[in-house]
């Protein structure tokens, strides 16, 4: 299997070489460039095609947020793989973090999470999967759940049985699919089967868009 292609985006550059640091120490991963603000970060994954790139979400000149929306509409104007974002921000409950899943990131983790986790973040997402920060699962259903007057649930929302609506808050709490079936004394194999029919009667891409879903309607945590 080819290494991981590593691209990385931040304004800082001590925070850039500690990275690039980490990423070459490892035998499957291939550091593929960085930039120092979200304009050069466009050029880099159009010259470098990294297979996961790292975007924190405040910079000058262009966004991690309207980058990672330029990056991948780019790929697929162009018809190429787009390359697996993985937002990086400071605080366990960022509003940033959470528009940067909308725009087609692939998760976030917090930039003072142990270099293991990160590492692991950066395999998890080149894999297809999500990768939402420790406890940032927890932090968003309780903002969620205080009432913060955001939007109101779309109509799809309506279109959920009771029981998928049940399987939807247990995912927001950031259950697995082994723990959701214990809680509700069904097999894995029927949650797997209630969760995607919630992701795609709501649209949604994985479960980490699901607890933004959440988080951004004020839906209960169950």
């Amino acid at each position: 299997m080819s290494a991981i292609r590593v691209a990385l985006v931040d304004d800082q550059a001590l925070f850039r070489a500690g990275i690039r640091m980490l990423v070459e120490s490892q035998d499957d991963l291939v550091f593929a460039g960085d930039a120092a603000d979200g304009r050069a970060a466009v050029a880099l994954a159009a010259r470098s095609r990294p297979d996961v790139m790292l975007m924190d979400v405040r910079m000058p000149q262009l966004d991690g947020i309207a980058a990672t929306e330029r990056i991948l509409a780019e790929a697929a104007h162009e018809g190429r793989e787009p390359p697996r974002v993985l937002v990086l921000t400071t605080f366990d409950l960022d509003e940033n973090a959470a528009r940067a899943i909308r725009a087609g990131a692939s998760g976030f983790v917090l930039k003072d999470a142990d270099p293991e986790f990160l590492l692991a973040a950066i395999r998890t997402v080149h894999r297809g999967n999500a990768v939402i920060a420790a406890n940032a699962t927890r932090d968003l259903i309780a903002h969620a759940s205080r009432g913060s007057g955001r939007r109101p649930a779309p109509p799809a929302w309506d279109d959920l049985t009771p029981r998928e609506r049940e399987i939807f808050a247990l995912a927001a709490k950031g259950l697995s699919n082994a723990e959701i079936a214990a809680a509700e004394f069904l097999g894995e194999a029927t949650v797997k089967t209630h969760l995607s029919r919630v992701l795609g009667k709501l649209g949604l891409r994985d479960r980490v868009q699901l607890v933004v879903f959440a988080y951004e309607h004020d839906l209960p945590a169950g």
